[in-house]
């Protein structure tokens, strides 16, 4: 059994304001694809200004919104090499 190494590197970049977190997050695959998605987070007025509360929750929705694009993708890969509809599962 042969074993191979593939690593994907994700960018993620913010920007925010005293209220507002937008994360982009951007993955570029093996073969040339560039896959990005976002998220953003907003702080409530009564909460404390904590910028990396922010980052982590509009990062995870980012990251979330990437994984989805990418079962997207994978699945149209295999009806398009199988002839059939796949169905994706989403945990």
């Amino acid at each position: 059994m042969m074993h191979t190494t593939v690593g994907w590197h994700v960018e993620m970049e913010f920007l925010e304001d005293d209220q507002h977190t937008r994360a982009v997050a951007m993955v570029r695959l093996p073969d040339g694809t560039e896959v990005r998605a976002q998220g953003h987070a907003a702080r409530h007025h009564t909460d404390s200004n904590q910028p990396r509360v922010g980052e982590e929750i509009a990062g995870a929705r980012a990251l979330n919104e990437l994984a989805m694009q990418m079962l997207t993708k994978a699945h149209s890969e295999i009806d398009a090499a199988s002839g059939r509809t796949s169905h994706p599962i989403h945990v």
